[in-house]
């Protein structure tokens, strides 16, 4: 069973929280004092000839249907379409290109549409590994947990 990043991040920042009441060491690869936190960087696509480049979107900056959908990804569903928790293929090589099953797509609901609309959050293997897509697949923008 894969657990959602967003569960993932709050167990990740009790362990921080956590290891700086006691000054204990804090989590292998987290950001010291002395070393600024780096928001993650766009997939460029000079690394990937033919691909378009993702981009990054605050997570406050993300309409609040997205949210809705974040939250139901958290909680484990139960999702509104049945397409939702899917593996997403990504055949249009947008998205760095991992092993089938590493993406899974769910629908953000769009006012107004009769239908699933074009909005999608996928989501990654990795922990806060999360996409938008406002466009049906056309452009990705990488959630920022940071901002």
């Amino acid at each position: 069973m894969r657990i959602p990043p967003r569960i993932a991040r709050v167990s990740a920042l009790g362990a921080l929280s956590a290891a700086l009441l006691v000054g204990g060491p804090a989590l292998a690869g987290a950001s010291t004092a002395s070393e600024p936190a780096r928001a993650p960087a766009a997939v460029s696509a000079v690394d990937r000839p033919g691909a378009a480049e993702v981009g990054d979107i605050c997570e406050t900056k993300l309409p609040a249907e997205a949210h809705d959908t974040l939250d139901l990804i958290e909680k484990g569903g139960p999702y509104p379409y049945p397409q939702d928790g899917t593996v997403f293929q990504n055949r249009e090589g947008i998205l760095p290109d991992q092993n089938e099953g590493y993406y899974h797509e769910y629908t953000v609901e769009t006012p107004g549409s009769d239908d699933r609309g074009a909005r999608r959050i996928v989501t990654g293997d990795k922990e806060q590994e999360d996409y938008y897509t406002a466009d049906h697949y056309e452009s990705f923008d990488l959630v920022d947990y940071s901002c």
